[in-house]
Formats: structure tokens, sequence, C-alpha cells
């Protein structure tokens, strides 16, 4: 039996970033840029209104009040997505749209609340003075044709959608999300349409863990259920080679059944099977040929906090992510907690926000067959061996499965 750290270091060993492809924009959403995307325009690419008002000389409105309105003529209508033809000499003014190009002549734009339309459109009062550059948006304001906007390395939110999009990046290289084998085993597994007979179960472990695998970036596949016979778990397990990794669950305990284990042995190599923490002692790691190879236990929690502590920071690797773990911070817990002392604890909590620090809660029962309390948590608690008693009022350190790698 080994440690966390010592599994965790095995399993990260080795494991590079995997190769680039080109998707497209929205596609792009959540993956690591493999390099730097440059503009190939100015943002703005001109100067241009930002509100709905009238384009005019600052110095000609200085003077313009509620009850003394300055009077300029409107020489013309700009919308967004034309051009002005005419310069704004003084006493003129344009009547302008949001985003529509500043004319020649204007240095400012007075709102359109701060306005009176008079004599048909023909006359403009205004009621407010302005400063030069009020309301206009500067052409190259927020981006220079030729800078680079976003570098390789980082990762595509929302604002880098559009940035891509503003500066003409229609394809943008980023790393490939790995492909994942999801193989759930046992006899006693029957299809989620199914209503389980008796000694059967639903099969919720290939769900979760395609779920899990989704939302670390990854692409799941899900193979099927390999039964408890070498032959079935062999002939599923020979596909590893056609996956970045593959993740099994079930079958890799002690038991007269559980024929993971041997057929790893025979199809590819094992590094290690029971690792010091618990929900999961049970956590084999491998290769068949060169896919790394997970098989988690068969409680649907051993299997969610395996995946946690193990796979997912290797998905994370693989696809060109820096940050590779979930952030961690003290609590203070609510209510006493005891273990046993001889390993870690991965206990399911529910944390909230108290005062300047955090207070913990189990989220309900803690064995390993329980999914609502899983459900209902959002960090685990992590309890480190050789202590049995935690009391009420103890800090200790959480890993927040609500935050994403890197927040604060």
């Amino acid at each position: 039996m080994i440690t966390v750290e010592e599994a965790r270091e095995r399993v990260l060993a080795g494991i590079e970033r995997l190769g680039t492809e080109r998707v497209g924009i929205i596609e792009a959403l959540g993956r690591v840029l493999a390099e730097d995307v440059v503009s190939d325009i100015d943002v703005a690419p001109f100067d241009n209104s930002a509100m709905d008002g009238y384009a005019v000389r600052a110095e000609d409105v200085a003077a313009a009040r509620e009850d003394a309105p300055v009077r300029l003529a409107v020489v013309e209508h700009v919308p967004a997505g034309s051009f002005p033809t005419r310069a704004v000499g003084r006493g003129e003014a344009v009547r302008i749209m949001t985003g529509a190009p500043m004319p020649e002549g204007a240095d400012a734009v007075v709102m359109v609340e701060r306005t009176r339309e008079e004599d048909g459109g023909a006359t403009a009062a205004i009621l407010a003075p302005v400063r030069a550059g009020e309301n206009v948006r500067r052409k190259g304001e927020d981006v220079r044709a030729g800078e680079v906007v976003l570098s390789a390395g980082e990762v595509v939110g929302p604002a880098a959608v559009g940035l891509l999009a503003s500066v003409g990046c229609e394809r943008p290289l980023v790393y490939r999300r790995p492909r994942v084998a999801i193989v759930a085993t046992g006899d006693e597994l029957v299809d989620v349409s199914e209503k389980p007979g008796p000694g059967k179960i639903r099969n919720s472990n290939s769900y979760s863990l395609a779920a899990q695998v989704l939302a670390a970036g990854g692409e799941p596949h899900v193979l099927g259920v390999a039964r408890d016979t070498a032959a079935s778990t062999e002939a599923l397990l020979s596909r590893a080679p056609e996956f970045d990794v593959m993740v099994t669950t079930g079958g890799v305990s002690m038991g007269d059944y559980d024929v993971v284990k041997g057929v790893l042995e025979r199809l590819g190599e094992m590094d290690f099977w029971k690792v010091a923490m618990r929900p999961g002692a049970p956590q084999t790691h491998g290769r068949i040929g060169s896919t790394p190879f997970f098989g988690l236990p068969g409680n649907p929690t051993s299997t969610m906090v395996g995946f946690e502590l193990f796979v997912r920071p290797v998905l994370r690797k693989m696809a060109g992510h820096a940050a590779l773990d979930r952030p961690r911070h003290p609590v203070t817990l609510a209510h006493d907690v005891k273990k046993k002392p001889d390993r870690r604890y991965f206990l399911r909590a529910r944390v909230e926000r108290d005062g300047d620090g955090y207070v913990a809660r189990l989220s309900g029962g803690q064995s390993s067959a329980m999914l609502t309390s899983m459900h209902r948590a959002n960090a685990l608690l992590v309890l480190p061996e050789g202590e049995s008693h935690f009391a009420a009022g103890s800090v200790v350190e959480c890993i927040r499965l609500d935050m994403e790698e890197g927040t604060p």
C-alpha cells in the first residue's frame, strides 16, 4: 500500500501534452491554446461613437445648459455600418448611432438623453457640455494590429472567444482533448433502462465517470460492461491502445471474481494496486501499451473520489493545462469527526463561508456506496493519517469540488 502523494507522483510521471488541432471558435471554449493569437487589425478599427447621440465639436457646446441650450445644425445622419460623408464644422453636428464611425471634425458625442430634436430633426438643441473625447471609442484602444492578444498556454474562456472573433482567428490551434475509454465491470450490472432484478444494480458508474471526464475537459467513450470473466474483461481492456486513457470501475479488490488486475498484468504492466486512503483503497494503475490505465473501485463514491485525485490531473496535463488540481483551503469543522488512524480520509462535506473563514459539515452518510452525500457535497475534507478524532472547531484542509483548477 502506497501513500496518496506517491500514487499521484507515479500517475503523473511521464504524462505529456497531447498533440494539437485547429478547432472552431466556439469549440475552443475551455481548451488550452497551443500558439499565440495575433490580431490582424486594430480593435476598434476606427474612431466610433460609444453612444446614440450627436457628434460635435466640444468647444461648440462648452456653454450648453438645460435652461440655455446650444443649437447646432444637423448636417448628416450616420447609423452603425455606414460611413460619414461630411465633416463637422463650427456650429454643426451629425446624428450618430452607437458604433458608427466618427465624422471628421467632431471630437465628442453628446448622448441623446442630453439633447432635444428641433425643426423636424434639422436642429439639435444640446442641453449639456461634453469634454473632447467623451463618448468616443478610439481606433486601436483595445487591441493594436500585430499585438498578441492571447498567449499559448491560456485557457479559452467566454471573453477569449469574443477576442478570437474580433481579431479574425477563425480556427485557433489548441491541445487535443484526451479520449478516455470507460469500462464498468461486474455480473451484477444492468443498463439504466432496466429495473434491477434480484442481486442486480444499475450501472451508474459509467455515467458518473463519463460526466467527470467531460467536466475535466476530456472526451468520454463508454465501451460497455465487462462481465466477471477474464475473457470478457480482456476483450474490452485490449482496446486501450485506441484511446489516450482507459478507466475501469470495479473488479480490482481481492474477491474471487475480481479479475481486472490479472488481465492488466497479461495485457500490459501494473504499477500499483492499493493506496492508503478511504474511500477507495483499491486503486490500480498501470499501462496497456502506451495507454495509462486506471482501475478504480466499484463503489460509486470510491470511483468518483479516485477519479478526482488521480485521473483528473492526468487528463488536465494531457490537455495542456498548467493548473492540475482543484483549490484547497482550510476549514473549521462544525462538529466532531472520527476516523481510523491507519489511512487518509476524504470525506464528503458542505463548506460555507463564515465571516472571514469557512465552516464545514459532512454532507451525509459516508458509506462509499452512497451517492447522495457526494451530490450534496461541494468539498472533500482531507483528514490525515495518524489521527482518529477531530473535535468541533478543529481546522482541516478541504478540496473544493465546486471550483475549477487555478481558482483563487
